[in-house]
């Protein structure tokens, strides 16, 4: 497992922080999503995720700089920035969804125990931790990216918001797991490989467990909380429009030796929807 601490970075790979700012023109409508509030639970969930998450990311990238070489370090610099825009912007989103009608206090609390215990964790676990949470925003945005089906019925600017934190976790998707092979380097790629892969496991319990918490919890509100209506959502992720099923086999790429997030390169997904944006 030598290969194991290799980059496969695009020497020529680009990332931006685009500072954009979006706002919903109808910021009463609560099913956002095509009038579905199956869609509409699952987006929101998942934006509710996002502030907390993506500090822990920050800090835990942050903190392995110095070890970085001048070029990652660079790209750390904009990873920071990006991290933080898209912050910014998914508390403006979660506060639509307050304006809606929704309660989120009770999610947050939910999340800040499960941060609070990652940030107990070793800094290498949390880093590990980050790059396995990184690689499951990175393959949802190729998926989002890929089929513009995932977003039928949503508003435009909406449709912007999502399509522009998607842009930019495929451009950064590298720079965790980077900081990583350099913060592991003095270890050999059989403990790196069972580390990022054991605490991989890990994260994908808690982070179905978060995503479940804050639908369940938007399910409440909406009064439809059933076994009905959770069927509704399998049968959302699974099957149609299927997001969860069409990325399980980019998930399992994690696990292989070597692995390298941009062993996949979709920048012309990018490409397709960046002009879109309103830059």
């Amino acid at each position: 497992m030598s290969h194991e601490a290799q980059s496969h970075t695009p020497p020529d790979l680009r990332i931006e922080s685009r500072n954009l700012k979006f706002q919903a023109s109808d910021r009463a409508v609560r099913w956002w999503h095509g009038g579905d509030p199956i869609a509409t639970a699952f987006f929101n969930a998942l934006s509710a995720l996002f502030p907390q998450g993506e500090r822990f990311f920050i800090d835990s990238v942050k903190r392995y700089r110095t070890l970085a070489h001048p070029k990652l370090e660079k790209q750390i610099a904009t990873f920071i920035t990006q991290e933080a825009l898209h912050t910014r912007e998914h508390l403006a989103f979660n506060r639509l969804a307050s304006e809606r009608g929704y309660d989120l206090s009770e999610i947050d609390r939910f999340l800040t125990k499960r941060i609070s215990f990652a940030r107990s964790r070793p800094e290498r676990e949390q880093l590990a931790a980050t790059i396995a949470l990184e690689h499951f925003t990175a393959i949802l945005a190729h998926e989002l990216l890929r089929d513009p089906r995932y977003l039928d019925g949503v508003p435009t600017e909406i449709q912007q918001l999502w399509r522009w934190h998607a842009i930019e976790e495929i451009e950064h998707k590298g720079v965790a797991f980077d900081t990583f092979l350099a913060a592991t380097k003095d270890i050999s790629g059989l403990r790196r490989w069972f580390i990022r892969s054991y605490v991989m496991v890990i994260t994908t319990i808690l982070f179905f467990h978060e995503v479940g918490y804050g639908v369940s919890r938007f399910f409440r509100q909406d009064g439809i909380n059933t076994p009905k209506t959770w069927l509704r959502f399998l049968h959302y992720l699974l099957v149609r429009p299927g997001m969860l099923r069409r990325v399980i086999a980019s998930y399992f790429t994690y696990y292989r030796p070597g692995f390298h997030p941009w062993h996949v390169d979709d920048r012309p997904l990018i490409s397709m929807y960046e002009p879109q944006l309103a830059l």
